[in-house]
C-alpha cells in the first residue's frame, strides 16, 4: 500500500482558501489508513476496514459536494481516543495518525470557526 494522499497531506500544508478540499484530502487519507491490511479494529467501534471506509466516505462525499457534514460526527473519528486513534495504536501507526490528525484540527477550524 503505498499510502501517497497520507504522505502529501502529512508532509504538505493546508490550503486555507479551499477548506473543503483540504477536508477532502483528509479523509482520502484516513480511508487510506484505514484500509492498510492486517489492521486490528479491536478498539475501534468500527467492525472492520469496509466499516470504516463506509463511514469516511459518506463524510468524503458531502466535503466533494461542498456541503458540510456535521462537526461532532467527523471530529470524534480524529479525537484522542476516537475510532481512528484507537485503531492506530492497535496497529501500528500511531505517528502518521498524529500527524493526519494535526492536519484534520487545521481544517477543523477554518470550516467550524469558535467565536
Amino acid at each position: 500500500m503505498k499510502l501517497d494522499r497520507t504522505k502529501e497531506l502529512i508532509h504538505g500544508s493546508i490550503n486555507k482558501s479551499e477548506p473543503y478540499e483540504a477536508l477532502v484530502h483528509v479523509l482520502e487519507s484516513a480511508i487510506e489508513l484505514v484500509q492498510i491490511p492486517d489492521n486490528d479494529f479491536f478498539w475501534s467501534y468500527w467492525e472492520d476496514a469496509a466499516d470504516a471506509t463506509k463511514e469516511i466516505t459518506k463524510f468524503l462525499n458531502m466535503a466533494k459536494s461542498y456541503a458540510l457534514p456535521e462537526r461532532a460526527e467527523v471530529g470524534v473519528m480524529f479525537a484522542p481516543t476516537g475510532p481512528l486513534q484507537e485503531l492506530s495504536l492497535s496497529s501500528g501507526w500511531a505517528e502518521p495518525f498524529l500527524k493526519v490528525a494535526e492536519k484534520y484540527d487545521q481544517v477543523e477550524g477554518l470550516l467550524w470557526p469558535k467565536f
